[in-house]
């Protein structure tokens, strides 16, 4: 998932499996009155989203803000619990054959839309077949989330156009049937991805309904009930929730404010009862300071993510191998992680991050990042000399490098600029654009160098690897190798574990030696602040956070 925050890593708690955090302090600060009882607390959060989702249909999400509050409106087949367990979410149980291959899903009775509507094995069918028509548009980014079932990569495609021959079938009313093309593991856990929610199917004909409150029927823990753009988004509690007697919030306020220092200073003077990552961020030259001043608030958790600069391999002078290799090489991780970010992350050489599983360990243990290149200036300039000279360059095209409207990315884009001045002598514009604009700018490929980060939406490195295939929703970069592609389709279909490593392992090489696509900087932590009183939040092993349990104690 593309990742807005700014997140630093340091700690590596995600061995072997999903591990989750949760994100408030073990201590109490309850204040008592006088005669011994407790002041009443208002069951309302306030939180910030740095930047505004660009909608709310879950076929067309692919960022962390819109994640965020998705969350909170939606619920898919099964919930992720504290501890990285699946749990019934709209699906009360489920069978599995013995193959792996079909999934039977029971709906339970009561789960009902926002206005009162049953959910029913139908709005899944009709959710999922809206991803994968090739006639939806604007084009879902993650319909190859959905590729292992049966049919549906075909679908999608245009290469099958009977539906009915995809393996997503409605039995009955609380009866979902899904058959896949191959065993995946990680399938179940999957169904609690945002491109797996079900929509209700008053959206027919209904353009606006995810930007609009007054259409939008939902059926998580709450409802839309307020967009200010640029200012403000309001979920109200859903009272037609199934579980609504374990929602405690009675409503989240989420303001929208870009600035880090601004949600550091509105935390402080109490407005804000969480701040920083995944939504919004602290200040990077303020961490250490913050981290001192606030102990017990102040969270520091390793996630499964990683920051990275992206080429666009179209663009010149990106088109290059050795060019890209040459701006990579340059980057100092260590400088920038010391020097500019300062919070002690772990500088990146791979893009599979710590925290993946691989065959019996994580993957990162089992397949080392060091033997992907090494920084090194004398080794750039040669290399971007070479390339230059194959392109026919006496001097390189004007370069500008992208990020969105983030302190934090704007610190670390001049740094990355200034190492590319010196080491390679090469000046880099930069420029920050607002979140929505920069996704649409990256998804038509109208840029040279983008900032970019991604986090994991189940736990293998499939989640990593296969954005980089031909044609993929979330390639933004352009990049195309018919080697790449055949790797991953073995992965996907290899069942031995040690092999399917093995594919991972070429892919990746691949990826970052042979054509440096991308350019990892760092693996990122979740830096955030969280009220004493405020409890229930947690965060899962990719950095997604879930408020839907939380609760306020009483002051």
């Amino acid at each position: 998932m593309k990742r807005k925050s700014l997140l630093v890593l340091l700690t590596l708690v995600l061995a072997f499996g999903t591990v989750l955090a949760a994100c408030g302090s073990d201590n109490s600060n309850d204040s008592s009155q006088g005669d011994g009882s407790s002041t009443p607390t208002e069951q309302v959060l306030r939180i910030n989203l740095s930047a505004e989702p660009p909608t709310f249909d879950p076929a067309l999400a692919q960022d962390s803000q819109t994640n965020t509050v998705l969350k909170t409106m939606y619920e898919g087949l099964v919930r992720m619990d504290s501890e990285g367990n699946v749990i019934s979410g709209v699906a009360e149980d489920w069978e599995i054959s013995e193959d792996g291959l079909i999934y039977k899903f029971n709906l339970r009775d009561d789960a009902k839309w926002s206005n009162g509507d049953a959910v029913t094995a139908n709005d899944f069918v009709f959710a999922w077949k809206r991803v994968l028509d090739p006639a939806t548009s604007p084009a879902p980014p993650y319909s190859y989330q959905l590729y292992y079932i049966s049919g549906a990569e075909e679908y999608n495609k245009g290469e099958l156009t009977d539906f009915s021959k995809v393996g997503i079938e409605a039995e009955d009313e609380h009866t979902l049937k899904v058959t896949l093309k191959n065993p995946t593991p990680y399938f179940l856990g999957l169904t609690s991805f945002y491109t797996y929610y079900p929509v209700h199917q008053s959206v027919v004909g209904n353009d606006k309904w995810a930007t609009n409150k007054d259409s939008m029927i939902t059926n998580g823990a709450f409802t839309l009930t307020q967009w200010t753009t640029g200012q403000k988004i309001e979920v109200t509690k859903n009272e037609q929730y199934w579980d609504k007697d374990n929602i405690k919030l009675s409503k989240i306020d989420m303001s929208l404010t870009p600035s880090g220092a601004t949600e550091l200073s509105s935390y402080r003077g109490g407005e804000l009862d969480y701040a920083g990552a995944p939504n919004g961020e602290i200040p990077t030259d303020q961490i250490p300071g913050v981290s001192k001043e606030l102990p017990e608030e102040f969270h520091s958790t390793g996630i499964a993510s990683t920051y990275y600069y992206m080429f666009n391999t179209t663009a010149e002078p990106f088109q290059n191998a050795k060019i890209r290799k040459a701006f990579a090489m340059a980057l100092n991780r260590q400088s920038i992680v010391d020097n500019v970010t300062l919070g002690g992350q772990i500088p990146a050489y791979g893009f599979v991050p710590p925290g993946i599983k691989g065959e019996s360990a994580q993957f990162r243990e089992e397949v080392k990042d060091t033997g992907y290149f090494q920084e090194n200036a004398d080794e750039a300039k040669k290399l971007l000399e070479e390339g230059m000279k194959e392109e026919g360059y006496t001097t390189l095209p004007k370069i500008t490098l992208i990020y969105n409207s983030s302190e934090a990315h704007q610190k670390l884009a001049v740094a990355a600029a200034n190492m590319w001045k010196t080491v390679l002598g090469v000046e880099v514009a930069t420029q920050n654009q607002e979140w929505g604009v920069f996704l649409e700018t990256r998804n038509n490929l109208n840029y040279q160098i983008s900032r970019a980060g991604w986090s994991a939406d189940y736990n293998d490195p499939m989640t990593f690897m296969d954005i980089w295939t031909t044609g993929n929703g979330n390639n933004d970069s352009g990049y195309a190798n018919p080697e790449y592609d055949a790797l991953i389709k073995k992965a996907a279909e290899e069942r031995d574990l040690a092999k399917r490593n093995e594919y991972f392992a070429q892919a990746e090489k691949i990826l970052i030696q042979d054509d440096m696509v991308i350019a990892p900087v760092y693996y990122y932590t979740n830096v955030s602040l969280t009220k004493p009183n405020l409890k229930g939040v947690s965060l899962d092993f990719s950095g997604a956070i879930d408020f839907t349990r939380a609760y306020l104690e009483n002051k």
